[in-house]
Parts: structure tokens; sequence; C-alpha cells
């Protein structure tokens, strides 16, 4: 009994003391946390900067407890943060530290002058121009975190040099170096000189494979976007680092040049590790669901089939609304390593109470990709769709969007045809970033051509050009355009000779946001959109920060569908302006537009009644072009 006492004694002190180690020293809580006089500086990089900070609110949160000496010395700290920032009389006018009633809650109150800030009034960019090209150079002075006019601020200065030196290092001088030199230009206003001294032009040397293990050297060294000889470069080896993930093949890439071993000789090796990861997986899914019932999935993947990369993969999957089988198959290395050939096949039946879509077939397509930001290819379609529609379907005015994305004709019950095609699309893309973009632009083209000699029951040919363009006005004003124009002529009779999923609507989130999804195009003789074969839409945003990850854009949308093939109309547009929030996540920015329309659309109905709102609200994950 004694030695249970004893023990229970322990384990309570023990979770004691490890409670009292989980949190913070002191026994007040920081309720509040605020700064007057903050407007030349980030506030929120000001607190992070510090270790006095507010609490969590939630009950489970993390609490923070108010320190003494820990907030002595934020105070020391503010002062130096601001000097860092470029504002030498920049001090902590006063402060409040408040009690609540019970004494047990803190707010805390910090009244910060910030003074005068040393000004950067120009930066030279000495010995520069050459090595660097007139555009090149331009586009350095542009790009340098630290630009005139602005508060000297010291991590930008070093940003700015690390920027400077990497310019010329992405131009074949691995060996380049940069000094700063600070001169008075005025009253509280500093000139910054950079000078380069670039060293010698380097080429890649011998290149190191370290890592391989069931791939081959021949798989790494064919992704390689150089070879010994070449201008030693680092974008070349980014690039070549972005095509080994592409292969899937392996967890870890990093291509890397090998400077101090070279020690300065107009040689550097190239080191390239890879880890492997598994090359074979197979996933299984079950589940029951009140409208698909039991369902089963199950798919496997082979990442090096043969031994050099090769990619098949299997999809199938049963429930009573879907079910088929889905393969794909992958050459990364085609004849040539700028080469990869795709196999794609299914067979596939949707069925739901109001519909069935039967699908059979595939494509073959063969990719050539010059670099990250240049491809076209080729591809040969062939698939045979039967579709149905109840009656209850058509007649439901509300489902017939749904019924348009998914491709079926909502005007009559049954359709079938087989679609034998050739394909040619051709892209160029020099944007900085996928999800949101600020500098660059993106040109898009796809020509397809069915029948004739491909056979099939259908007999068109489809052009589509697509451009876009950002340019950024300052350091955070861009402007975004899109212009996109289409068109489809059938070799015969329109309506038999091109299918009706192929016919163009515009609207939506993405595309005219004063409307909604597929409201712009030809409406039939009951006020309900049909679809076009001419299609021309653009867009031009205003795109500015706000305040931390909230930005604002403003938009101007235009664009129109008309009935006819090669007939656009810039007389005949439908426009609408607005504006949007934006919110910056991981995965793009999370966005909300109102548009209005500016030229509503006679006679539209949506959902079988009149339109009565000029206006849109749309919700959407991404930028809209």
């Amino acid at each position: 009994m004694r030695g249970v006492r004893a023990l229970f004694l322990f384990l309570l002190l023990l979770a004691t003391v490890t409670a009292a180690a989980c949190r913070e020293e002191g026994d007040i809580t920081i309720s509040g946390l605020h700064f007057n006089g903050v407007e030349q500086v980030d506030k929120g990089a000001l607190v992070n900067a510090l270790q006095t900070r507010k609490g969590s609110i939630l009950p489970w949160g993390k609490k923070r407890y108010f320190d003494r000496r820990a907030f002595e010395a934020d105070l020391k700290r503010i002062q130096a943060f601001y000097l860092d920032r470029g504002f030498p009389d920049a001090r902590v006018a006063s402060f409040d530290v408040s009690l609540n009633s019970t004494q047990d809650k803190v707010d805390v109150t910090v009244n910060i002058s910030e003074g005068e800030p040393i000004t950067v009034s120009e930066t030279e960019l000495v010995g520069f121009a050459p090595p660097l090209s007139m555009r090149e150079f331009r586009r350095l002075r542009f790009t340098l975190p630290l630009q005139p006019k602005r508060p000297l601020d010291r991590q930008l200065l070093r940003a700015s040099r690390e920027r400077a030196v990497n310019a010329l290092r992405d131009v074949g001088y691995p060996y380049a170096e940069v000094t700063l030199d600070e001169e008075d230009s005025g009253a509280r206003q500093k000139r910054i000189v950079m000078k380069a001294t670039p060293g010698i032009l380097a080429h890649f040397g011998a290149v190191e494979i370290v890592g391989e293990k069931t791939v081959g050297e021949n798989v790494v060294t064919r992704q390689l976007t150089f070879k010994p000889g070449d201008v030693f470069t680092r974008e070349e080896m980014r690039q070549s680092q972005r095509k080994l993930y592409g292969l899937e093949l392996f967890e870890f890439v990093n291509v890397e040049g090998q400077e101090e071993r070279a020690q300065q000789a107009p040689e550097v090796p190239v080191k390239v590790t890879v880890a492997e990861g598994k090359h074979q997986k197979v996933t299984f899914g079950f589940g029951y669901g009140t409208e698909e019932q039991a369902r089963a999935r199950v798919r496997w993947d082979h990442l090096n089939v043969f031994g050099a990369a090769q990619h098949a993969g299997v999809e199938a999957k049963w429930s009573s609304l879907d079910r088929g089988v889905r393969m794909e198959y992958r050459e990364p290395y085609f004849l040539a390593s700028n080469y990869s050939l795709n196999f794609e096949g299914q067979a596939w039946q949707a069925a739901e109470p109001v519909y069935s879509l039967n699908t059979l077939g595939g494509r073959i397509t063969l990719r050539h990709q010059a670099s990250t930001q240049h491809f076209w290819s080729v591809s040969l379609i062939n698939e045979y769709q039967r579709s149905s529609v109840s009656n209850a379907a058509l007649e439901d005015l509300s489902f017939r969007d749904d019924l348009i994305s998914l491709g079926l004709d909502p005007r009559f019950g049954e359709s079938r045809g087989t679609l034998s095609a050739l394909a040619f699309d051709v892209s160029r893309n020099t944007t900085t970033s996928l999800l949101d973009a600020r500098r660059g632009y993106a040109i898009n083209g796809h020509l397809e051509q069915a029948g004739r000699l491909m056979g099939g029951s259908f007999n068109y040919w489809s052009v589509l050009g697509e451009v876009r363009h950002y340019l950024p006005v300052n350091r955070r004003l861009v402007v975004a355009n899109r212009l996109r124009v289409a068109t489809i002529d059938a070799l015969g009779d329109l309506g038999t000779d091109v299918p009706f999923y192929k016919r163009y609507f515009i609207g939506g989130s993405s595309s005219l946001r004063g409307w909604g999804r597929l409201d712009v195009s030809p409406l039939s003789g009951f006020g309900l959109p049909i679809g076009g074969h001419s299609m021309l839409e653009g867009s031009s945003e205003v795109r500015l920060p706000l305040v931390g990850k909230f930005g604002g854009v403003a938009f101007l949308d235009y664009g129109n569908v008309w009935s006819n093939s090669w007939d656009v109309s810039l007389r005949d547009l439908r426009y609408d302006v607005g504006p949007g929030l934006r919110y910056l996540t991981p995965i793009g920015p999370a966005r909300v537009d109102v548009g209005y329309q500016l030229n509503p659309i006679p006679n539209l109905k949506v959902n079988g009644v009149p339109e009565k709102r000029q206006f849109r609200i749309h919700f959407s994950i991404g930028q809209a072009f």
C-alpha cells in the first residue's frame, strides 16, 4: 500500500513538473498585444520578431504568459527591427501593461515613434553588362528586391546582392562576386553601388550520378538538359531537376555544380543525387452510398515497367452509377529525349437515373517537350459514344446545364456517333507561376480535323487560339490580359457533322463573370442557350495586394458566341465589369468575384425562367486566368 501511494505521489509530481515545463514562464496570460504608430513597416513581421505574443482565444489553443524580462528584451528588439529596415531614429515612446480586475490577464500596448527613414536614392550596377545582355540587365535592375525611393532595408539589400550574384551565375559565371558600397547622396539618402566581378566563363564538366539502384544511369542522363562542354548555368540544372522529378521515379532529386572542387577552373563537374521511390503500387477503394450503393475501385501503376521509366496504369471501377476500365501507357523516351508517346483507352459506362453515357475508345499522343516553357503534340483520337436522356431530365430545365457540361444534347433523348480525329496542340508559357502569374505570357493553339480519311460519324475542322499576358507595373500592381478565339466548321452540315459537345458556351467564374455558367451563347426559340460554332472571349484585370494575404482585383470581361462558323463580330460583344477579392492559400488564391452585366442578353432564360439579375457572384480557387 505504501509503495502504491509513493508511486501515485511520484506520478503526480511528474505530471506537475511536465505541465510547468510545457508552458512559458509566468502565471499571467497575455490577452492582448497592440501597437500604435506602426505605419511604414509590416506589423505582422514585427510581431513575429518578438517573444511577447498574444495567446490563443480558443480554450484548447496555446496560452502565452507574460515574462517581464522577455518583454524588456522585446523593447530592444523593436528598435533593432526598425534599424535593420532603415529607421535609425525609431524608438519605443511608451508602453502600457494593464492587468484585469482578477489580475490573471494582461493587455499590452506599445507606442512607437518611427521617425524618418534613410531611403535609397538610386542603385548603380557596375560591371554587369556585359556579361549580361541589355535585356537581362534591365530585368535584373527591375526585379531587385530593394528599389529606389524605398527605406534602406538591410534584409532587402542582402537579397538584392544575392539576386545580382545569381543573375551572373545563370549566364555561365559560377564564381561571380558582387560587392556593395553605400554613398551619401543627400539628407537621409544613400546611393547603393553594386560592383560585379564576373570571373571566368565556365562550362559543364563531368557528370556524376549517385543513388540510382534499379533505374539505369542512361535514364537519368537523358533527362539532363545539358551535356559536358555546354556553358554552365544554374537554369539548366534546375530544368534537369524538374525533368527528373517529372518521371515520378524518385522521391528526391538534386542537381548541383561542384564549384568548390573545380576551384575556379573553366569546367565545373556536376553531381546528380537521386533517391528512388516505389515503382509499383496498388490502391483499393470500397464503400457504400445511398445512390451508388456498393462501390469498388482498384488501380495498379508501374512507373518503370521495362526498366526505362515507362509508366503503365490500369484502373477499374464498379458501382450502380458508373463502371468500366481505363488504361494508360507512357513511353517517356521515344526515339529522342524530347519526345514521348502516350496511349490512353477506356471502356466506361455512366448510368445515372436520368441519363446514361457509354464511351469506348482512346487516343495516341506524340509529344515534343523542347523545354519547360514550350511543347507541341499530335494526337490520334478514336472514340465511340452512345447516350440517352430521360424525358424527365429533358423537361427539367434546372438540369440542363449539367447535361451540357457532360456533353449530352439537352434537346434530344438519344445520340450516338464515333469521333475519329487528328489534333495538333502547341503551347509556350513563360509565366513565373502556374497558380498566380505576375510576369510573362502564355500562347496556346489547337487544331483538330475529324472525318475525311479518318472516317467516323463527324466531319469538321476546329481552330482555337489563346493568349495570356501578365505585366507588372511596379512591385505590387499587375495588369493581366487574356484573349481566346475559336471556331468550328463542318465539311458538310453543321447540325450533323459537328457533335453537340463540341459547341461553344461561355460564361461563369473563369469567363464572362457577369453571367452564370454556359449562359452566353445563341438562344433557342424558347430563350435557352444552345451553343454556337464561333467564339471570342477576353478579360482584363488589375491585381493589387491589399493587407497581408488579401488582394483585390478590378476586371472587365467581354465576348460572345455566334451560331455560324467564322462568324466573329466585334460589334456584337457582351460586357461585364466588377471587383474581386483574393486570399492567398498554398494551392492558389481563393477568390470571390462580383460581375455586373453592362448589356444583358435579351430574352435569356435561366433554368427556364427569364433572367432577372444583372450580376453574378462566383467563388473559386485560383485566378480567373
